[in-house]
This record gives structure tokens, C-alpha cells and sequence, in this order.
């Protein structure tokens, strides 16, 4: 078991969190700011333990110095000091004197937000590449390191395995509950244990399926890798989205698993990927060559609902339609009140399938949103991820 904040004398001691507030921005105005309320439990930890804060993030892919202006977290420690109630102290440094001198004058219970992570990554991907030399100067401004950003846990960053290798460690209270509720959901689930696998390609989900299928009693398929099942069981899908690549493997697991995989009966189709397109609802097998299915019809929700109301363990990953257009909403939509409905362990993973069950106001209604698309992939693979495993054991 991985060591918490809770498991560190922080009175005094210069504490680095690096946090996940790689927040959706437009015109420099933040438009989201749920990953930020989702580090306030850590944060305020550690100032009500009078501890020297200094945060730390990644925002946006930085590849050119354009990139600097529109991905600077100063709108992120504005945000933070109205949430604190506290100036949130923000350093325009990510590396040099400035944000050593800014560190060593904190005080304890104040807080510093430094610069975009990534910036670093301009002088040859120093932070994604996890430079030893950057991560070690990263540690030297701190005495213990608590990692508390989910979302990048798959990746070995210098601003988490290269300060981890040099400080004693721990996770927040973020990173703690996602490895509470989805380790706990995968090593030892509530049976029925349901699972809903969405999302466009099949590729993506190779390493789920394959370690899911032993796990879970059921695996719901929707979403644009169904069509490539579909396709290998020798169903014509017109114009819709097949994982050519991949065919053989769908057919391997239809021909071991066709008791645990469960397919769409119907589909809504259109001719193209946007709201003006005509559309209709029919059988899989009635689809035109001109036609893509875009979204799974009410029949497959049907069908999916009675697995889905004697479960006890639901994960769902990737939605089953393009959500975003609302004529192919309606699936997405419909399985998010079946699920929200039921006496179950209900986890949603991040990326689109959190960002659909929160558009469509069913934030409340789960037991676990997690806040990490690709990290959570991960785990759902049984993959150990090297931002948690850097972390020092209790």
C-alpha cells in the first residue's frame, strides 16, 4: 500500500503536490474548473497542517513558444485563491533562481502555484521526458513530494517519477480513492460485474477486453468499435467505423466469449457526422452502404438495461454514440439514467465517458467519476501505472 499525505509530519516542511489542472480554457477564461475543485481535499490538507505549499501542473501540449500564452496556469491560481479564500502566490518560472528564492520565502499554510510544467518541454521534452537533471532540481525545492494528479499517473514525467526518486512520497487524497474504488471494483467486485466498452476504435481497447473478459460476467459493447465486431461476426455495417487491423481479434473473442459479449440489435444511422444529417433507427443488419451507425438505437438499450439492473459492479468506458452531436446523444444519455437508477458500485472512466455523464447531469448519480482517462484505461488493463508506483510504501 502506497504512503498518503496523511502519513507526513508537514508542519513546516516545503511540500510539492503536483496536481492535474490541465483545465478546458478558452480565450484565457477557464471553462471547467472540476479538476481543480477535485485538488482542494489535498491542498487544504496540507495548509491546515501548516505546511509550505507549492503546486505543480501540466496545461495543454506546449510545442512552440506561442503555445506559452494561451496554456499559463496564472488564470488557474486566480481560480485557486477564490477557492482558498487565500492569495495563491503564482511564480511566471518553471526552472531557475526566481523559483528557488519564491520557494524558500514561502511561509508555513501559504501556497505557490509555478508556471506550466510543459514549458520545459521547449529545451527538448525535458519534463515529458522525464530529464533527470530537471527533476532532480524540482525535488531540491522540496521536502516531501505528494503526487495527486491521476490524470498523467500512466506517464513517467520528471514532475512526478523524477521528484519521487529523490524525496519521500506519498499520493493525495485524489489519487487514494481512485486506487481505492477501482482497485477495489477489479481485484474483489459485487457480482453482477457489468462492464460498458465504448468508444471509436478497437485498438484502444485490445488490452480492457483482454483483461476483462476473464473478470466481469458481461462486457456491453457499443460505441464506434462495435461496428468491427460486428463486421467479424459477418454483419455488414455500410459506411460505419471498422478497426480493419483488428477484425481477427474480434472474431477470436466473439468465437471464445459470445456468451459474454454483448453486441448492439439496432443502431441510428446517418450519412454524415453532423447535426443537419437525415436520420434513421434500424437493425444492425438493415444498414445502407451510404449510412454510418452513430449511435446505439432503443432496442440495444433495452437489451443492455437487463444486464445492467441486476448488477452490482458497473465500469464504463467510452461512450456508445458521438455524444456530442445530440441526434446521437440519445444512447449515451439513456444508459447514464439506466445506471443512475441502480443499487450498484457505479465507476465511470475519465476522458469523453466523464465529460458525457457530467453534460447530461448524472455527476451525482455515480459512485466514482475518475478523473484520468488514459490512467484509468491503465488500470482497467491491469497495467501498473509508473506515477504510483514511484510512490513510496507505507
Amino acid at each position: 500500500m502506497k504512503k498518503t499525505i496523511k502519513d507526513f509530519d508537514l508542519t513546516n516542511k516545503t511540500v510539492i503536490i503536483r496536481c492535474d489542472f490541465n483545465v478546458p480554457m478558452k480565450d484565457g477564461e477557464i471553462t471547467d474548473d472540476n479538476r481543480i475543485k477535485a485538488s482542494l481535499e489535498t491542498i487544504e490538507y496540507a495548509i491546515n497542517h501548516q505546511a509550505k505549499v507549492v503546486l505543480m501542473s501540466h496545461l495543454g501540449r506546449v510545442k512552440t513558444e506561442e503555445n506559452k500564452q494561451k496554456n499559463t496556469l496564472e488564470p488557474v491560481a486566480l481560480r485557486l485563491s477564490e477557492y482558498l479564500n487565500q492569495e495563491v502566490i503564482f511564480c511566471e518560472e518553471t526552472h531557475g533562481d526566481l523559483l528557488k528564492e519564491t520557494v524558500d520565502g514561502l511561509q508555513p499554510g501559504e501556497v505557490l502555484l509555478m508556471e506550466n510544467t510543459r514549458f520545459e518541454d521547449l529545451d527538448g521534452k525535458k519534463e515529458s521526458g522525464n530529464n533527470p537533471e530537471l527533476g532532480a532540481f524540482w525535488a531540491s525545492l522540496g521536502d516531501v513530494f505528494i503526487n495527486d494528479a491521476f490524470g498523467t499517473a500512466h506517464r513517467a514525467h520528471a514532475s512526478n517519477v523524477g521528484i519521487a526518486s529523490h524525496l519521500p512520497s506519498g499520493v493525495g487524497f485524489l489519487i487514494e480513492k481512485e486506487l481505492k474504488v477501482m482497485g477495489e471494483a477489479l481485484a474483489n467486485p459485487k457480482r453482477p460485474f457489468d462492464v460498458i466498452l465504448g468508444g471509436s476504435k478497437v485498438s484502444d481497447k485490445i488490452g480492457v477486453i483482454e483483461n476483462l473478459v476473464h473478470k466481469a460476467d458481461h462486457i456491453l459493447i457499443g460505441g464506434g468499435m462495435a461496428f468491427s465486431f460486428l463486421k467479424a461476426s459477418g454483419i455488414e455495417v455500410g459506411g460505419s467505423l471498422v478497426d480493419v487491423e483488428h477484425l481477427d481479434f474480434c472474431k477470436k473473442m466473439l468465437d471464445e466469449y459470445k456468451d459474454k459479449l454483448i453486441l448492439p440489435i439496432d443502431v441510428v444511422v446517418g450519412n454524415e457526422i453532423n447535426e443537419e444529417t437525415s436520420v434513421r433507427t434500424c437493425f444492425i443488419n438493415e444498414i445502407k452502404n451510404d449510412e454510418m451507425g452513430l449511435d446505439i438505437g432503443p432496442k440495444t438499450v433495452k437489451l443492455f438495461s437487463q444486464y445492467l439492473e441486476d448488477s452490482k459492479t458497473i465500469i464504463w468506458n467510452g461512450p456508445v454514440g458521438v455524444f456530442e452531436i445530440s441526434k446521437f446523444s440519445e444512447g449515451t444519455k439513456n444508459l447514464c439514467e439506466v445506471i443512475s437508477k441502480q443499487d450498484c458500485i457505479s465507476i465511470i472512466g475519465g476522458g469523453d465517458t466523464a465529460a458525457a455523464v457530467i453534460q447530461f447531469g448524472y455527476k451525482d448519480s455515480m459512485t466514482h467519476i475518475s478523473t484520468g482517462g488514459g490512467a484509468s484505461l491503465e488500470l482497467l488493463e491491469g497495467k501498473q501505472l509508473p506515477g504510483i508506483e514511484c510512490i513510496n510504501e507505507k
